[in-house]
């Protein structure tokens, strides 16, 4: 039940906040289609699921893993009913029966596969993601409808047919000549009728058409793969804070917001802890040199928020900002074999890479080589490996500053 209250209180949260999404939409098509603007096409929204969605889908497939069917159709029959108050928001008679019958499909669906995981008693990634995935499915459909019933012409785009993916359930990483084709096959038709294209973030799919996610957060990483495929002449991410913050405010007072930073720093801050940015967000505009602006939701006309351009601002100080990371697993490799020795390191770290474990920093001596993680799944084998080059360390809990 608490769960449950918890829910109701984001979704009505979210209900609250999608008049003002209306409302930024509509000045950006404004901006968009007046006679200096460099680029007519727009704006291609880019949508997160419905506050608390996620996690509360990813419980039901925690749930149906578990085999509490009950359990896990009870919160998804408590999910419908939410997404069903929320597109109350749209205005138009028919267009919100056609939308409460799409998600009450989808939800029908969900049923009939957590039955079929609860008899298993196993959630495959590539379920976890065809879960995970209808939070942004669902949002954008919404959204779409909404805006329409609000006098923004605006069509909605299935993201699993705007996002091409390989098939790593749960982290998948985009195919780029693919997604671009099916960008200007899905999107711009939607565009060039001077309509708004709303698609849902997080999510792709296959080359076969299988649907995949591209990891928590993935919602500004999808908006920067479509506006980079579209050359987009801006790309913008709409958050809850005023921008790139010189340093955490739940931990430091008296923060205040970067004007302009580069790419470089961007990419460096979100890797390390920055929450305002999906670390992977940058690497798209960087690509096109593609300017990202982050911007306030709750404040849209009030904040200028943070440009961020290939080259760092002339009279920029030292120091932009200072990022935090939990949770970082340290790993030291010492061993008198190291000494004047050729290929030690590469060996190491083909150590990491054949167990798929990105490493975050690096600090060598003669005699030993210390590294940071964030990925533990595979540690085990990985300190088995490591141990035929010498005595391994390895402490948990860390933290990183950078």
């Amino acid at each position: 039940p608490r769960e449950l209250e918890r829910l109701e209180a984001a979704f009505t949260a979210a209900l609250a906040d999608l008049d003002a999404v209306i409302a930024i939409i509509r000045a950006s098509r404004q901006a968009a289609i007046q006679p200096e603007s460099p680029d007519w096409r727009g704006p291609v929204v880019v949508v997160s699921a419905l506050g608390g969605a996620t996690d509360r889908l990813l419980g039901v497939a925690a749930e149906a893993g578990a085999g509490d069917i009950e359990g896990a159709r009870e919160h998804v029959r408590a999910l419908c009913d939410r997404h069903v108050e929320v597109a109350g928001i749209i205005t138009t008679p028919a267009e919100r029966t056609a939308v409460e019958q799409f998600i009450r499909q989808e939800f029908a669906e969900l049923e009939r596969i957590v039955g079929a995981l609860g008899v298993l008693r196993e959630v495959s990634p590539r379920w976890l993601d065809a879960i995970a995935s209808m939070g942004e499915i669902l949002s954008s459909r919404i959204v779409a409808a909404a805006l329409a019933s609000h006098g923004l012409a605006a069509g909605w785009v299935d993201a699993r047919k705007a996002i091409v993916t390989t098939g790593d359930f749960t982290a998948a990483a985009p195919l780029w000549h693919e997604t671009t084709a099916a960008d200007h096959k899905n999107i711009d038709p939607v565009l060039i009728e001077r309509n708004i294209a709303v698609v849902g973030g997080f999510v792709g799919a296959t080359r076969e058409g299988v649907t995949t996610t591209l990891g928590r957060g993935g919602s500004d990483y999808s908006a920067a793969i479509i506006g980079s495929c579209l050359d987009a002449t801006e790309i913008q991410i709409w958050t809850d804070v005023d921008g790139m913050l010189t340093a955490d405010p739940r931990i430091v007072k008296h923060t205040h917001v970067v004007p302009q930073l580069s790419f470089d720093e961007a990419s460096e801050l979100a890797y390390f802890g920055a929450k305002v940015l999906h670390p992977a967000t940058i690497q798209p505009a960087v690509a096109k040199n593609i300017p990202v602006r982050i911007l306030n939701s709750k404040r849209p006309s009030d904040i200028s928020g943070t440009l961020v351009t290939s080259s760092r601002p002339p009279g920029a100080g030292p120091l932009t900002a200072i990022a935090s990371k939990k949770g970082v697993t340290v790993v030291d490799i010492a061993s008198t074999r190291m000494l004047m020795a050729h290929g030690f390191l590469r060996r190491i770290f083909e150590v990491f890479d054949r167990h798929e474990t990105p490493v975050d920093m690096v600090t060598t001596s003669e005699v030993s080589v210390c590294l940071t993680v964030d990925n533990t799944a595979r540690l085990g084998r990985i300190v088995e490996e490591l141990q035929e080059f010498g005595e391994v360390h390895v402490e948990a809990d860390r933290a990183l500053v950078a």
